[in-house]
């Protein structure tokens, strides 16, 4: 690549509309254009969560107007863009095809390449919209749908370490702060609700403890806080097992990460050891403090995407895009909708740590 590459992303795989504009310069240097992102809350807050065709229904009604608005902040016309890429998967399917549908329009209307994008790539990647961030490193990728650990080579080269083998972490807090009355989103208002509670006042389980291996699980976590939910009377108690959870969670994802760590330098004792969190957990204070001590313990360097960058955007959409075009690669204009997506296909086929379905392997 001699020439910069800009591209136009495009995220709809849950309940935020979003595109962005990303250049990519030939010494791999990173510049955000712009980042519009059309929020779904007060449309899913009545429902306490997301609701998959209202999502859909509002992605063909904004999708339009939030991409001409990112065009529009860049300063750029659509005869300005090098490629286009949008989220293909995973995701609610619905929502996917209408960012990957308008994607298509686009490319076919400007004779542009099309990067259909893993979402789980574009968080992977999102830590080095802000910072240089050279590959490999170790990705903990913590998001409401997702909890994995990876060993991240690049673009197309994600090995999975480890995964929940149940809910996520970002799952659990929100349903957690839904059976603690908290409104939706759930996972902010939890943190916020445990600022000044006393974290050891619940005795909450801690999973996996004598399983080997790097995954994670929550499930018994989030029922055994909604049952300590129902006999909470005082709002003190209330951010006490707010707290709690909080920390619980906090306290796995450090655990689990820090064996992850001492395997990761164990196989590489001549690589520079670089650590990244990434994905909608990301952003909070807690977990990331955990994990940063747990990385200057074992001699990490610690990054994570800003916050606006953190949950999902379509700025770490065009990257992912343009460090694929930056690659040769691109996509066909049939490319699907994928609700199912791993990143690491050949270890969700060998060792899946959910059963498969009629979607294929979960991750």
């Amino acid at each position: 690549m001699t020439e910069p590459l800009t591209v136009l992303g495009l995220e709809t795989s849950c309940d935020e509309t979003a595109a962005a504009v990303v250049r990519l310069d030939a010494e791999g240097q990173v510049e955000v254009l712009s980042s519009v992102i059309g929020a779904q809350f007060a449309l899913h807050a009545p429902y306490g969560g997301v609701v998959p065709e209202i999502a859909a229904r509002s992605h063909v009604e904004t999708i339009d107007a939030v991409a001409a608005e990112a065009m529009k902040t860049a300063g750029l016309g659509y005869g300005d863009l090098t490629g286009v890429a949008a989220t293909a998967g995973p995701g609610l399917v619905g929502g996917v095809m209408v960012g990957l549908s308008f994607g298509k329009a686009v490319a076919l209307a400007r004779g542009l390449p099309l990067v259909a994008v893993n979402h789980l790539e574009g968080h992977a990647v999102s830590a080095r919209l802000a910072a240089d961030i050279p590959y490999p490193f170790l990705l903990l990728l913590v998001s409401g749908g997702h909890c994995q650990l990876l060993s991240v080579e690049g673009v197309g080269a994600c090995k999975r370490l480890g995964s929940t083998i149940d809910d996520a972490a970002g799952e659990a807090f929100d349903k957690i702060a839904k059976s603690m009355g908290l409104p939706y989103p759930g996972g902010p208002a939890l943190e916020k609700m445990a600022e000044g509670g006393d974290p050891s006042s619940y005795d909450l389980p801690r999973a996996l403890l004598g399983r080997k291996g790097f995954d994670f699980s929550f499930s018994g976590l989030k029922t055994a806080a909604a049952r300590f939910a129902a006999t909470v009377e005082t709002d003190a108690q209330r951010r006490d097992l707010a707290a709690a959870v909080q920390g619980a969670i906090a306290r796995q994802l450090s655990e689990r990460t820090e064996r992850a760590m001492i395997a990761y330098a164990q196989e590489r004792p001549d690589t520079p050891l670089r650590f990244v969190v990434a994905g909608g957990v990301a952003a909070n204070k807690a977990v990331r403090a955990a994990l940063q001590q747990i990385a200057q313990k074992h001699g990490f360097t610690f990054d994570a995407p800003p916050l606006a960058y953190c949950t999902d955007n379509a700025a770490m959409i065009a990257l992912a895009g343009a460090e694929r075009l930056a690659l040769g690669i691109s996509d066909p204009m049939d490319a699907p909708a994928r609700p199912r997506w791993p990143l690491d296909p050949e270890a969700a086929a060998a060792n899946p740590t959910h059963a498969f379905g009629r979607k294929g392997a979960k991750a």
